[in-house]
């Protein structure tokens, strides 16, 4: 007999009689005509976080790192030190 390998099934321990066995359940539970459409919403509610976790990725990857953070705390307390010195040299 060739098992065939699934890295899905195998994170779970689940085999061919399991799988039968709980795809049984789930027809008597919602019946035939039902599963496709518990399906479908599935695969989309999969889809929508996949999208929504790749955003997140390329919103971090786009946010400033702390070196940057701090050069530009660094240029805007020189900034407004020769703005201060400016300020006194006036009055």
């Amino acid at each position: 007999m060739t098992v065939i390998p699934t890295p899905f099934l195998g994170v779970f321990g689940l085999g061919g009689p399991e799988l039968l066995i709980i795809l049984a359940v789930l027809i008597l539970l919602f019946g035939a005509k039902k599963l496709p459409e518990l399906a479908k919403g599935l695969g989309r509610s999969v889809n929508e976080f996949k999208k929504s976790s790749k955003e997140i990725e390329a919103e971090d990857a786009k946010e400033p790192g702390e070196a940057e953070l701090k050069a530009q705390l660094a240029a805007a307390k020189a900034e407004l030190a020769a703005a201060k010195g400016k300020s006194a040299g006036n009055n």
